[in-house]
């Protein structure tokens, strides 16, 4: 009978045991995945910006050279 018992405690708390692990760990990967999704869009917002200023680097705009020669100073009173 004791044994018995014991078998079935042990069946239930490995049971209930495996169930959180795989809650937490479903959770972890969940998380990870969003993680590296995050930081792979914001990467290639990067180098979206990257390459737009380079590009606008490599063909200037002749009004924008013209603007770039003049510098204002703004006093707060």
């Amino acid at each position: 009978m004791m044994r018995a018992r014991l078998l079935w405690f042990a069946l239930g708390f490995s049971s209930t045991g495996a169930a959180i692990s795989h809650l937490i760990w479903k959770d972890l990967i969940v998380d990870r995945t969003a993680l590296s999704s995050d930081v792979m869009r914001k990467f290639d917002a990067l180098e979206s910006r990257i390459v737009n200023l380079e590009h606008s680097y490599q063909n200037p705009n002749p009004a924008a050279q013209v603007l770039s020669g003049f510098s204002f100073v703004y006093w707060i009173v």
